[in-house]
């Protein structure tokens, strides 16, 4: 079997996948591509079992066949190739590729093809179609909120829940909670899922930066994603998400708004100063003044700041972690923010000011109960 195809433009594609291949696979064969040729069309998959990235090319061929290629090494040749059309020989019988370039040939030992996983296919599935900007948007507002606990599976991953209105996405770790809402995807027949964190990262750094469409398919256990050249399939969290909603706090009349980047940079100075357990630092509201301060008694330092802001209701006093704050203000697109409060021993809610007609966000961060020093 022989096919050419041009060396920037595979390793273009082949890198697109590669982040699903993990060292040290459970099962060695995941190592490797599959390669699989039909009628002048390389398919390429990628798979750690959980996670599957697949993606097509064109290339010069007359026959089909099917390889499994090492990875590492195929993308380390080709990164270290000039542009030029490359030959691949691959010997069925042995199972050998023989790659042939402008400068020189390079010989590797494949696998058989049939030993790779077979991939899940679409079967009694439902499906919706989004925007990669609504994706992108989505996932960034959502995944760093996930949980590292896998005694939790269900918070390991984002969960979306499509209604006849809306699309919502939310994510939590126990200490704090986003919830992101579509109201330009919707869908007649409800259904909820749970995505992994590693199938929505890879999602993240492939989805390409011009807007284009996304066909998103899934039945009880699989989700499959569809946009431009690239297909990929991840394994569902069967699980049962937290009852989110009644976590929010409806009642939470205390009210600052305030500048996202003077906050941020704020807090990133007094956090240096803060107990390296807790990173606590301490939010003091009294009317149209924010102070912000932190201290860490077991090495004597201690740090405050003053900014304006606008406030409606009592003042107040609150600690919270400032690790999660700054990721929270870091992750929102907005020139100012709204925070909402009600006692210093109940979640507070971060809520960007700026946002377009189609999206909503919420943000939920638990207090740290504060330490009594002045």
């Amino acid at each position: 079997m022989k096919f050419i195809v041009s060396s920037s433009s595979l390793l273009k594609q082949l890198a697109s996948i590669n982040g699903v291949i993990t060292t040290n696979p459970v099962v060695p064969i995941l190592e490797n591509f599959l390669f699989e040729i039909e009628e002048g069309k390389l398919t390429v998959t990628a798979s750690d079992l959980q996670t599957s990235m697949i993606t097509e090319i064109e290339v010069e061929s007359k026959e089909s066949g099917n390889i499994a290629v090492p990875a590492k090494i195929l993308l380390e040749t080709l990164k270290n190739l000039p542009e030029q059309p490359v030959t691949f020989s691959i010997d069925e019988d042995t199972y050998s590729v023989e790659i042939s370039s402008d400068n020189g040939r390079y010989k590797l030992a494949g696998e058989n093809a049939t030993d790779f996983p077979k991939v899940p296919t679409v079967s009694d599935d439902f499906s919706v179609d989004m925007s990669t900007e609504v994706l992108s948007s989505a996932i960034n507002n959502t995944i760093f909120a996930t949980s590292n606990d896998e005694l939790r599976p269900a918070m390991t991953g984002v969960y979306m829940n499509l209604t006849d209105t809306n699309t919502t996405f939310v994510s939590t770790d126990g200490h704090r909670l986003i919830r992101y809402r579509r109201v330009d995807v919707a869908s007649d027949n409800g259904n909820a899922i749970i995505i992994p964190r590693k199938a929505l990262n890879l999602l993240k750094s492939t989805l390409p930066s011009e807007n284009t469409n996304v066909s998103v398919e899934f039945n009880v256990s699989n989700a499959f994603f569809r946009f431009n050249n690239i297909r990929m399939i991840c394994r569902l969290i069967d699980e049962r998400f937290p009852d989110y909603e009644n976590v929010i706090p409806v009642d939470n009349n205390n009210t600052m708004f305030i500048d996202r980047s003077e906050l941020l940079s704020s807090l990133k100075r007094i956090a240096i100063y803060a107990n390296k357990t807790t990173h606590q630092v301490r939010l003091k509201i009294t009317g149209s003044e924010l102070q912000i301060s932190a201290e860490d008694l077991d090495f004597a330092n201690e740090a405050n700041e003053r900014l304006s802001c606008e406030h409606d209701g009592e003042d107040i006093e609150i600690g919270f972690n400032a690790k999660f704050l700054i990721e929270m203000l870091n992750n929102v697109d907005s020139d100012k923010v709204e925070l909402r409060l009600s006692e210093p021993n109940k979640a507070g809610l971060l809520i960007p000011t700026d946002k377009s007609d189609n999206e909503d966000i919420l943000m939920l961060v638990m207090p740290v109960m504060l330490n009594n020093y002045v």
